[in-house]
Formats: structure tokens, C-alpha cells, sequence
């Protein structure tokens, strides 16, 4: 590091030395006069975010690290843009919402350094370097956020997933997954999933699955399905396919797979049907529960 370069930072550094809390309280209220977009928040929030940032940069920048590796190597730093970031990713702000609240802070920074210092040239020195710093805090917010906020988007894919996919105790030692709607391979995923859990929890002897509600497979899920079969019964149960269709049932043929040894029938009526006399040894059950 050059000693103009090292004088610059020191500057910036006492700058926030001598001012953190101002600092912070203007942060906040630019964000406040500009509708900070992170919808929720509120001025306490934003001070605990303004607190931490600040704080975390003030530490940074006492350290050897070079200027445009602070917000990415200080863990302080990083962690505390990572949290702003997320809780808007959580609030349904957008990425480029976030990337610009923490771009405010520039302003902040910048009066707080000019109350220090008149030379302009130190002023544009300065400025270059909170540039850097400040760029590379929004570029991790932006990018935390987009992360965020896919995850975000994934887990609740997956929710809904499992919701639609109910595993019912329809008889004693039987269980049924009646699918309705649009099959591709991950809700198939979702099936085989609960379906064994269902089965490892329970004393089942049959699983049913209904293909009634589903009007078309593809090639992928109509294997899926196969494994799924093969998977009951690896664990001990056995398993009836009802309600294929035709279009259905062409797509499982082109794969060329032996359905010789795997129950089918037309109907779920007909399949509980073959169920109960599979388990008619133990005796009829009439309580139905949902396990989802």
C-alpha cells in the first residue's frame, strides 16, 4: 500500500472514528426520505443495520486488507451486508432496491469525510476509495439477495409440492398418494419421498398410487414412477398403480419396462379393492388420517 493511499484510508477511518453514530443516524434518515424499499422494516431495524454496517466497515478498514477485498475477506463486514441483504430478499424488496440502500451510504460517508478535510484533492481521493468499498458492499448485497431470495423461492416450491402430494391411510395397512395435475420429475421426487417415509413410519403392507388426476408423463417421470415401485418394494410393501391413461400407458411401454410383476388397475376403487384383499388377514381399519 502507497503512503497516499494509506493516508487516505487513514482519513476515512478517523472520519468514521469521529463520527460512527452521525454517520449511521444519516444513513437511516436518506434512507428513510427516499422510501427505503425494504418493505417491513422499520427505523428501528434500519438503525440496527446502519450499527452494524458502519461498525463492521470501521473495523475493516483498520486492517491490512486491501480496499476492494475489505467487504469480501472481513467476516464482520461480509456477515453484516449478508443479514441487511437477506432480510430484504425476505420482505419481497428487489435485488436492485437493496444493491441501492447500500449504495446511500456513500453519502453518509462522503459528508462525514468533507466536515474532516477542504483540500480537493484529498476530497477525491477519498471519494475513489469509499467508491471501491461501497461498490463491492453493494455488489455482495446484490448478489446475496438473488441468492436469498432463489432459495426463498425453492423452499416454498418444495412446499407446495409436498402439500399437493398428501400420502392418505385409506385402510387398515394401506396407504394412497392421489395425484392430481401436471407430473414432472421433481414433484415425481416428491412422491417416492413421502411415500417411503409414509411407509418406514407405518405398518403398511399396501401403497396405491393414483394417476386418475394426472394427464400425462414423460418419459423421466414414467421411470421415476418404475424406481418408486421397485423402492416400496424393496421396504416390504407392495404397490398398485391405478387410474393409467392411455397416453400414460404408451409412454411406460415405449420404455420398454416389465410391468408383468406390478399391480395395476383401472380405478382407485378398484385398486383399494385388490388392497384390502391383499391385507384382509388383519382385519379392516376404518380410520383415515392425512400424513403429509
Amino acid at each position: 500500500m502507497s503512503s497516499g493511499t494509506a493516508n487516505v484510508r487513514q482519513r476515512v477511518t478517523e472520519a468514521l472514528h469521529g463520527g460512527a453514530d452521525g454517520i449511521g443516524d444519516r444513513w437511516v434518515r436518506l434512507r428513510l426520505e427516499r422510501s427505503d424499499p425494504g418493505t417491513g422494516i422499520g427505523e428501528r431495524e434500519l438503525r440496527e443495520e446502519a450499527d452494524a454496517v458502519v461498525g463492521a466497515l470501521l473495523a475493516g478498514l483498520g486492517t491490512s486488507l486491501p480496499v476492494k477485498e475489505v467487504v469480501v475477506s472481513h467476516a464482520d463486514l461480509n456477515r453484516a451486508v449478508i443479514v441487511l441483504s437477506l432480510r430484504r430478499a425476505r420482505t419481497g424488496a428487489t435485488p436492485t432496491a437493496t444493491f441501492l440502500a447500500v449504495l446511500t451510504l456513500k453519502e453518509a460517508l462522503l459528508e462525514a469525510v468533507q466536515h474532516g478535510t477542504q483540500d480537493a484533492g484529498d476530497l477525491f481521493a477519498a471519494a475513489l476509495l469509499i467508491n471501491e468499498l461501497l461498490d463491492a458492499a453493494g455488489a455482495l448485497s446484490f448478489a446475496t439477495h438473488v441468492e436469498g431470495r432463489e432459495e426463498i423461492i425453492r423452499r416454498q416450491s418444495r412446499q407446495l409440492l409436498e402439500v399437493s402430494t398428501p400420502v392418505i391411510r385409506l385402510w387398515h395397512h394401506i396407504l394412497a398418494v392421489p395425484l392430481i395435475g401436471t407430473l414432472d420429475t421433481a414433484r415425481a421426487q416428491v412422491v417416492m419421498e413421502a411415500l417411503l417415509g409414509a411407509v418406514a413410519d407405518h405398518d403398511v403392507r399396501v401403497a396405491i398410487i393414483d394417476l386418475t388426476g394426472v394427464p400425462t408423463v414423460d418419459t423421466a417421470v414414467a421411470e421415476h414412477l418404475m424406481h418408486t415401485v421397485r423402492a416400496v418394494r424393496l421396504m416390504g410393501a407392495e404397490c398398485v398403480i391405478s387410474g393409467i391413461r392411455p397416453t400414460i400407458a404408451q409412454t411406460i411401454a415405449h420404455l420398454g419396462t416389465d410391468l408383468s410383476g406390478i399391480l395395476t388397475r383401472a380405478t382407485l376403487a378398484d385398486a383399494l379393492s385388490e388392497a384390502v384383499k391383499i391385507t384382509a388377514a388383519d382385519g379392516p381399519d376404518p380410520r383415515t388420517r392425512v400424513f403429509l
